[in-house]
């Protein structure tokens, strides 16, 4: 066996980053079908392995999770953004705070906080008229950090600071494109591009500012993740830095994932229309015309399954990546200490090893009788092991509130045709609005 697992060839200098910034999602496909269970390749000047079988990302993230980190990258733009919240520090510190915040997130208090995720779904509704075409992407990302807001810092934001705030993730998202010149060019240099980074991080630090000046000093009984760390402050556990950090992590990734599922989800429902008149069908019968709650939402069997094939399909999170703390094996191939590895989403989750037809919108793929015969790790929309995605249950009970909202009161047909174009960043997202005309049910 070869010392180094297969791959495509690179450029001198520059490995495989050309190749990589053109198309990241047709690069992985091509390595993914070309390729093995692990593929080498050169990315940003650092020796690169894509591992494409669940086994291998399971030891991964779970069985050798401690042999595996965070990876340190050259441009420090996500560090700058998101410094040392909960994605991405390390060790008894992350352990730390994970455990403070867990409370905020713990199944009671998820269910408790259903009523509010359902008041500003209606909210946005309401807002609504029949005829009226919408971009369904920017309602769902306007929604969701409502909700973000309102359930993790105790508060509220106006419509204004929602638009504020909603403007700021432009250059954030252009910032993360993956491109063969940035990749070259250091950080410090004063582009264009890095002065809209950091005067769009400025805004969002400042929306948090005002947030955090609101709530000191009512923090005192509150279970909200910014009560938690405010009263930690004030006990002389965490520092300003901290308190920035994980309130910048939870108001981007706590939102995003979310609006990026729900965006997703209606474009597939109403590309297949048969599944979406299952889909309507199901909260006709559940709800009966009724608000969603959330016992009502665990009847919801057939949009379960829908957001499933949303999230195999469309993973907001469309790769991950991890570098070993030491020299491992992998795949039978020997992987150096802080190599880079991509656990791609987007490869796996399409691969026909793991599904049939899988191009295809299939919900009943995720039929306990199907979904029993693959592997565990052939699908993670939200990571695995112990630093899976902390919010998980907090958005799965989102989405399908919203949907509940959404799905009673309109149909919804997109104006268009064709399949998305997508824009990959820190998240996937389309790259064109997604527009939606709306019809009263």
């Amino acid at each position: 066996m070869s010392s180094h697992p297969p791959g495509p060839k690179g450029l001198p200098f520059v490995g495989n980053t050309h190749q990589y910034a053109r198309d990241p999602f047709r690069f992985m496909d091509a390595c993914g079908q070309a390729y093995g269970d692990i593929v080498g390749f050169e990315l940003a000047g650092r020796p690169t392995y894509m591992l494409t079988h669940p086994r291998e990302i399971e030891q991964v993230l779970v069985a050798g999770e401690a042999d595996y980190g965070k990876p340190v990258f050259g441009d420090d733009a996500v560090q700058e953004l998101l410094g040392n919240g909960l994605l991405l520090s390390e060790g008894e510190f992350w352990r730390e705070q994970r455990q403070r915040a867990q409370p905020a997130f713990h199944p009671g208090r998820i269910v408790d906080l259903a009523d509010d995720m359902v008041a500003h779904a209606t909210e946005m509704v309401d807002s609504w008229a029949d005829g009226e075409v919408i971009d369904i992407r920017q309602e769902m990302a306007e929604v969701t950090v409502k909700i973000i807001v309102d359930a993790m810092f105790g508060t509220s934001i106006d419509d204004e600071t929602t638009s504020e705030v909603q403007a700021a993730l432009e250059p954030l998202g252009a910032r993360f494109e993956p491109d063969a010149v940035r990749f070259l060019t250091p950080q410090w240099v004063p582009t264009g591009e890095n002065r809209q980074f950091r005067d769009a991080i400025a805004t969002l630090e400042g929306v948090l500012d005002d947030l955090v000046a609101e709530r000191r000093g009512t923090e005192r009984e509150g279970e909200d993740l910014l009560s938690i760390m405010l009263r930690a402050q004030a006990a002389g556990e965490i520092g300003d830095e901290v308190l920035r950090d994980e309130l910048m992590t939870m108001l981007l990734a706590g939102h995003d994932t979310t609006a990026l599922t729900l965006t997703y989800t209606t474009y597939l429902l109403d590309a297949n229309p048969e599944e979406k008149t299952r889909f309507q069908a199901e909260l006709d019968e559940v709800l009966g015309g009724e608000a969603p709650t959330a016992s009502a939402v665990r009847e919801f069997a057939f949009t379960d399954r829908v957001l499933n094939e949303a999230m195999r399909l469309y993973p907001p999170v469309y790769t991950m990546f991890r570098q070993p703390k030491r020299d491992v094996t992998l795949a039978g191939y020997d992987v150096a200490e802080g190599s880079l590895l991509m656990l791609p989403q987007w490869v796996v989750h399409r691969s026909d090893r793991w599904y049939d037809s899988p191009q295809a919108f299939d919900p009943d793929r995720w039929l306990l009788d199907r979904a029993r015969e693959r592997p565990t790790y052939s699908y993670f929309p939200f990571g695995g092991g112990p630093r899976i995605c902390i919010g998980k249950q907090f958005s799965l009970l989102e989405a399908k509130l919203i949907l509940g909202v959404l799905g009673q009161e309109y149909d919804f047909e997109r104006v268009g045709s064709g399949e998305l174009d997508l824009r990959p960043s820190l998240t996937m997202h389309p790259a064109d609005p997604v527009e939606m005309r709306l019809s009263s049910r």
